[in-house]
């Protein structure tokens, strides 16, 4: 039996899903399988709290195996008690639960152009999920905090892989002493698995996941801003508008802190023929997700079923209404015609601000959060997709021996990027400690860039 690439990939990606590889996760579309990157499928967004076997995983390198008979959370730095805590001390302090949306900052990062380096992200990389555990500022108010403090520090039990920085992350002072901020040992009422940083993960509602440190072990109060390479070089952001294509010097980036406002059609899909609703009176439902961060809940959700000229609130269910998770909206409209039909969806949270008509690109693309729109045919055919611009060249023997010791080459596929991208994402590869032989560096180069350059534009 003959298999197109297409389908071969498929098969790989569904092998790779199988019980016991990946903590249960069903129906997952992999982003990459080592270490664990996975994002959760569209109908995820039908449910209020997210299963976790649909819950989305992002890792940097390959998920711990910890003994929690010998695993300890360390408190120091700017503290006037140092702590040396197990999860029983833990567990006896008062308990909190909160929903909470995570979201990665590069959800939506495939859907920028023109492309950039990174896990190409389509909607799926965020979650709503019930975490419960202890306040951080519980914490450390018990060290007892010295007169100065200006950051907190979090590292975990996970290991770099070759000389990758070691994955820290800090917090400014007021945010580690929100009361909505945790240290959660349970996710959905069980148990926090291991992908999701069992035994103890970070829990920063509002924020994006990077500063959601998984696998915590230690935590230093610093009365100063962590420079490591995980604050100061990357997850950073130019806070305006960028001309696309333009390369902004870290130093005049700032960390990424809040999620934005944002909205997903979750239903009709794009392009759908809706062939339920050809006779005029039979009404078509519109739903899907809505989220926002540091400034306040979804206040509201409009749809335009006419491409921006008219909106009209969806409804948005009252027992749904917590500070940092997400709505589930739903609209109603009976097409009174045959046609083509373009819905939009806005939303707005406490503070007033609201989604964009155009998303401003930024380097690293993060924090996309645009206007979704589909298109709906009502009583229309649907036309062909436009098919993967698959290209034929043969990848040199470098690829192995040189890229694919530490990740499969699924990191690689999805990644549509020029030929000078892709030779600084060999340097930076190489600086991680990737051995790519100078002989064979040219070869590796024009395979990238030809097999893997940027992606067509869309008519």
């Amino acid at each position: 039996m003959n298999l197109s690439r297409r389908h071969f990939l498929f098969l790989s990606a569904a092998a790779l899903l199988q019980p016991g590889t990946s903590g249960g996760k069903r129906d997952m579309i992999v982003r990459a399988a080592r270490p664990l990157d996975l994002e959760m499928p569209i109908e995820g967004f039908s449910d209020y709290i997210t299963p976790i076997d649909h819950f989305f995983v992002r890792s940097h390198v390959y998920t711990p195996r910890v003994d929690i008979g010998q695993w300890r959370l360390t408190v120091d730095g700017e503290v006037a008690n140092a702590l040396t805590l197990t999860m029983d001390d833990l567990r006896r302090m008062p308990s909190v639960e909160l929903v909470s949306v995570l979201e990665c900052a590069g959800n939506g990062r495939g859907f920028y152009e023109p492309s950039m380096p990174g896990l190409q992200w389509g909607h799926g990389a965020v979650g709503n999920g019930r975490w419960r555990g202890i306040r951080l500022a519980d914490v450390l108010k018990r060290a007892g905090l010295k007169a100065s403090p200006k950051e907190v520090l979090f590292n975990g039990a996970d290991t770099p892989l070759g000389t990758m920085p070691d994955f820290q992350r800090s917090i400014p002072i007021a945010k580690a002493l929100h009361p909505a901020t945790l240290l959660a040992y349970e996710m959905n009422g069980e148990t926090l698995p291991m992908e999701h940083g069992f035994p103890l993960r970070l829990v920063v509602p509002g924020w994006a996941g990077d500063s959601w440190i998984k696998w915590v072990t230690s935590i230093s109060v610093l009365d100063r801003e962590h420079d490591g390479f995980w604050m100061a070089r990357a997850y950073r952001h130019p806070g305006r508008a960028v001309q696309p294509g333009t390369a902004v010097p870290p130093e005049q980036m700032h960390p990424v802190t809040s999620l934005r406002v944002k909205s997903l059609i979750m239903e009709p899909r794009d392009g759908q023929a809706v062939t339920q609703f050809t006779r005029v009176g039979e009404p078509l439902t519109i739903r899907g997700a809505a989220w926002s961060g540091d400034a306040g809940p979804v206040a509201r959700v409009d749809v335009s079923v006419d491409g921006g000229r008219s909106w009209t609130g969806a409804a948005l269910p009252r027992n749904q209404r917590t500070d940092f998770g997400w709505q589930l909206w739903s609209y109603r409209r009976t097409p009174r015609r045959e046609g083509e039909y373009t819905v939009l969806v806005r939303a707005r949270d406490a503070a007033g601000n609201t989604q964009p008509l155009e998303q401003e690109w930024n380097p690293s693309g993060y924090l996309w959060n645009v206007v979704p729109r589909v298109t709906v045919r009502v009583g229309l055919g649907v036309e062909g997709g436009i098919g993967d611009d698959v290209r034929q060249s043969s990848p040199p023997p470098a690829l192995k021996s040189s890229c694919l010791a530490c990740h499969d080459d699924d990191v690689i596929r999805q990644q549509r990027l020029t030929r000078a991208q892709w030779d600084t994402e060999i340097n930076k590869m190489v600086g991680w400690g990737a051995k790519v032989p100078d002989q064979d560096r040219s070869a590796l180069l024009d395979f990238f860039a030809e097999r893997y350059g940027p992606r067509p534009r869309r008519p």
